[in-house]
């Protein structure tokens, strides 16, 4: 075979394997906020992304309180909290858009962007959590969405890294000081 053949062929391999990793992040995704506004993922490259499932009925509800500091803390300094309600788990997301918006306003003062009602699980779950739990899909690993406040950490290219239990407090230590880079 030519070298110029070679050449070619390994610049293809390499275009292949690129395209393939690219899709590996979640900049392709667009959702719609609790306002019926859309949301483009693409709009949060270079920053470092914490995806959490809330839910206004839950025991660990109050963590709304800490992702919101958290948030405040470092919300300029290239990180960003995006919040899924969802009603997956005994139910405790009943409310409308509307109704979760208020509810976070009124008694967390709630300022990250927060999307609009999902499925977390099962047959009807978003695509966005399809990629966030399937290894063939985000590159990293497979997980399960255990329960309400579980929280995704995406880095600054878009790519899951970390999976955090849903007790976990968002603003222990070992978040910190990856939103750090520490």
């Amino acid at each position: 075979m030519k070298q110029s053949n070679i050449i070619v062929m390994l610049l293809f391999t390499l275009f292949l394997w690129s395209n393939l990793q690219a899709q590996k992040n979640i900049y392709k995704f667009s959702v719609t906020d609790l306002y019926g506004d859309t949301f483009n993922f693409s709009s949060l490259k270079g920053k470092k992304i914490m995806i959490v499932n809330t839910a206004s009925k839950c025991g660990n509800t109050p963590q709304y309180d800490d992702l919101q500091k958290l948030y405040d803390s470092y919300k300029d300094k290239n990180f960003i909290i995006i919040g899924f309600p969802a009603n997956n788990f005994g139910k405790q997301e009943p409310g409308s858009d509307q109704e979760i918006a208020t509810f976070c306003k009124e008694n967390y003062g709630v300022t990250f962007p927060m999307m609009s009602k999902i499925s977390v699980k099962g047959n009807d779950m978003h695509s966005v959590y399809k990629y966030l739990t399937n290894k063939e899909l985000n590159g990293f690993q497979d997980s399960e969405v255990a329960w309400n406040f579980q929280k995704y950490l995406l880095d600054e290219k878009g790519e899951l890294v970390k999976v955090i239990a849903p007790k976990t407090l968002p603003t222990e230590t070992s978040i910190i000081e990856w939103i750090v880079g520490e």
